[in-house]
């Protein structure tokens, strides 16, 4: 037998398991207990082991909006999607740099998984409305009526406790057991008190996200994002990436990653990315604007961290201000900590601000000037090529707040299959360890710029789901 542990690989002897259940769950995020929620269902054993004190992990961090297709509540309002949009979104943004079969079953899972969800474990959703989030065709991003990370995993983790799921909480997992064919045959948990326990189990599913938290990994997989701000949570340790190499899984998109463009500093918090969307435009410390603000937010981390001093400002007025208050919670949030500043002319937004008062003035000018369908001077058209027609001129007042680029979460990881089996490099699967979400090779190709937003939270649910799903087949229970 094998110990794989992430400081390395070493032959032992075989442990005398604590105890032992058909599937052990590694990560009590949006995957780990979706895949819970689907093996209670299907009337198998399994255990969640969770790192921290409470179940959070990226999810609780993350604005909780999931992208699905062909949901009832997407026909509701009249919204009519498809698997095959959805997979063409996301290839189109990725550049066809991901498995098209992995793609192809995410997207024919995100409906009926959140239809599950609310059907049998009464966990509501609704359709974002009135505007698209860039690279979607459609309006199908879903959330929880909180709007929220936290809302979302709060009522998934309600949803486990009524289930009867047994999520033991600080209990990192240190280490796999395996045998020579790589089969898992349990794993052992290093309590905080330096004691060990050891659990069998018939099947693994890792749910415990990327390597974003572990600094010497991204170093060496994404520096261009080293010295960002880290807007993860701490415990995404790369476990799930190293426990597969020691088992000669493969890896794939290491260099693939969700940033954002928008992360408030110094308050350290999200600033919807639906300003940049519907309107706003972002200036550097120069008073300058240096992209076009229409495409992603995860390339926009890029473009915000390579301005002067690491830092841009979010400008926009009125009409998007109350936009923000009405329909997103960490905005009411912001603006509670005092974090939105507001000007009533673009001289005096620019002394509020530090920036030059020339440059300001020009920089909204020409925005509102193309908004308004104005400028006919070739030389005047946005550089940047963003199309500022759609949307209604800024106008005062303006409002402001101050933004930085940070690291959210990794896509790389372990390469698997459309049944969430990890892989190893010759293409064969092993034989029963699965990954989903953070932990496995994303759907957004090798590059930032490939994250179709909402791409975390599509794989985190439903790979987590169709993990569970052919784990449960294979050991033959009820699905």
């Amino acid at each position: 037998m094998r110990l794989v542990s992430v400081e390395g690989t070493e032959e032992i002897s075989a442990p005398v398991f604590d105890a032992e259940v058909p599937v052990a769950i590694i990560g009590g995020g949006a995957c780990g207990l979706v895949a819970a929620l689907t093996l209670k269902y299907a009337v198998v054993e399994c255990v969640v082991l969770e790192r921290d004190a409470l179940p959070t992990g990226s999810t609780a961090l993350s604005s909780g909006f999931i992208p699905a297709c062909g949901t009832r509540w997407q026909r509701d309002i009249g919204v009519s999607d498809s698997v095959e949009l959805l997979s063409a979104d996301i290839e189109q943004k990725n550049h066809h740099g991901s498995r098209p079969d992995v793609v192809r079953a995410v997207a024919a899972a995100s409906g009926p998984a959140l239809e599950w969800l609310a059907d049998a474990h009464g966990i509501p959703f609704q359709v974002l409305e009135g505007f698209l989030y860039p690279g979607h065709s459609v309006a199908r991003m879903h959330a929880v009526p909180e709007k929220t990370g936290a809302g979302l995993i709060g009522r998934l983790t309600a949803a486990a406790q009524r289930a009867g799921v047994d999520i033991i909480t600080a209990a990192p997992v240190s280490g796999l057991y395996a045998d020579e064919a790589g089969r898992i045959l349990g794993v052992r948990v290093t309590r905080a008190d330096g004691s060990l326990e050891h659990i069998g189990c018939a099947a693994l599913i890792l749910a415990c996200n990327g390597y974003g938290g572990n600094p010497a990994m991204v170093r060496q997989y994404i520096p261009e994002i080293a010295n960002a701000e880290y807007a993860g949570h701490s415990g995404n340790q790369g476990d799930a990436v190293r426990w597969g190499l020691g088992l000669r899984g493969a890896i794939a998109d290491m260099g693939a990653y969700q940033g954002h463009g928008s992360w408030a500093t110094p308050h350290g918090q999200l600033v919807t990315w639906a300003l940049m969307t519907e309107g706003g435009i972002q200036v550097n410390a120069e008073g300058r604007r240096f992209w076009n603000e229409q495409q992603g937010y995860s390339e926009a981390s890029q473009h915000v961290i390579a301005q002067p001093g690491q830092f841009a400002w979010n400008i926009y007025d009125q009409r998007l201000h109350d936009f923000a208050m009405a329909g997103f919670p960490d905005y009411t949030e912001l603006c509670k900590a005092g974090a939105i500043r507001e000007a009533f002319s673009a001289s005096s937004l620019a002394s509020q601000l530090h920036l030059p008062v020339g440059a300001v003035e020009e920089t909204l000018y020409n925005a509102q000037a193309m908004q308004r369908g104005e400028l006919r001077d070739p030389a005047l058209i946005d550089p940047f090529g963003r199309d500022f027609s759609s949307k209604p001129a800024l106008e005062a007042p303006y409002y402001a707040v101050k933004v930085t680029g940070a690291l959210f979460h990794t896509q790389g990881g372990l390469e698997i299959d459309a049944q969430a089996r990890v892989l190893r490099e010759d293409g064969s699967a092993l034989p029963n360890l699965y990954a989903g979400g953070g932990a496995a090779r994303g759907i957004s190709g090798g590059q930032v710029w490939g994250y179709l937003s909402g791409n975390g939270l599509l794989t985190a649910v439903t790979q987590g789901r169709i993990a569970a799903l052919h784990a449960a087949a294979v050991l033959g229970a009820r699905t």
